[in-house]
């Protein structure tokens, strides 16, 4: 995988992927000052798309393509799965060491459903105008968090520019190393730096205190890592992309829209996932049993033969 993901770019894609790996965290930083930089980097984050287009087939597309769709969407719901229970144990366990930032998340929460009812509340005063201004007023309530949550999840395409990046660096700095063929060290590596780097930046928008920032960084850098495992595992950046997204999306509607949404969410894929595994099985035993049966029948007729 890192030969591919080393093959020579072109100068053009390498300044795409400079803009997206370290023009984005700038701007993120900048965001605490303008709302332009916010902006902008919203816009680098919908670009980056293209950017990611130029970039998935470095991953081992075509070893992917050679699974059945079946396959494919066991890898995608256990993908979902396991990202969703290590989320849930990654959050365990920053609540317990890392109190002061579970407080100031929890009150980032609060003071967002606070704000959901304070607009939920203007609903009626907009429903007397009519079902159609309700269900546009509706729509801005929940669809621009929403859109940010599914834009998120471009932020793995971040993270393959950054692995990228760094597997170049580390092949000229390692030429030695790099060419005695133990790459996969490298590839490592840059995997944890990047999650690192993943969690330093849900922490550049805004001052924190120094223990708030510290949980901020362990935990979303532990989500980062277990994203970009899913990554490496399936080989599929938009797969990834996908998961991200949906995280944040359910993680969203469990605050205020619906409770528990990140685990109901959950045990439908668990449920999907079973009810495909069962069918994959049955598949693949089927030919063999066929094959057996075919066998047997063939038995009698060869003795009959060699005693004639």
């Amino acid at each position: 995988m890192t030969s591919n993901l080393t093959k020579p770019i072109s100068k053009k894609l390498l300044f795409a992927m400079l803009i997206v790996a370290i023009g984005a965290e700038v701007l993120l930083y900048l965001s605490r000052y303008s709302y332009m930089a916010s902006t902008l980097y919203d816009a680098v984050m919908v670009s980056s798309f293209f950017v990611g287009w130029k970039l998935y087939r470095r991953l081992g597309y075509e070893s992917a393509q050679l699974k059945t769709k079946r396959q494919r969407i066991l890898q995608f719901t256990g993908s979902i799965f396991i990202f969703f229970v290590g989320s849930m144990i990654i959050n365990i366990y920053s609540t317990v060491m890392f109190t002061d930032f579970n407080d100031d998340y929890d009150q980032y929460v609060e003071e967002y459903t606070d704000y959901q009812s304070f607009a939920a509340e203007d609903d009626e005063a907009v429903a007397a105008d009519g079902p159609v201004w309700a269900f546009f007023d509706k729509v801005d309530t929940i669809g621009e968090e929403l859109y940010f949550d599914a834009l998120a999840g471009l932020e793995e395409v971040w993270r393959l520019c950054y692995i990228i990046l760094l597997l170049m660096v580390f092949k000229k700095i390692f030429r030695r190393r790099w060419e005695s063929g133990s790459r996969d060290r490298f590839l490592m590596m840059a995997l944890f730096l990047t999650s690192v780097i993943f969690g330093i930046d849900h922490t550049l928008s805004t001052e924190q205190p120094w223990s708030i920032k510290l949980g901020a960084i362990v935990t979303m850098g532990n989500m980062g890592l277990l994203l970009g495992l899913i990554l490496l595992w399936t080989r599929s950046l938009w797969l990834t992309v996908i998961v991200h997204s949906l995280y944040d999306i359910t993680a969203t509607l469990s605050w205020y829209y619906i409770d528990y949404a990140v685990e109901y969410f959950a045990l439908v894929v668990l449920f999907v996932h079973v009810v495909l595994y069962s069918l994959e099985k049955m598949h693949q035993k089927r030919p063999k049993h066929q094959m057996d049966m075919h066998a047997l029948s063939n038995l009698p007729e060869e003795k009959g033969t060699e005693s004639f």
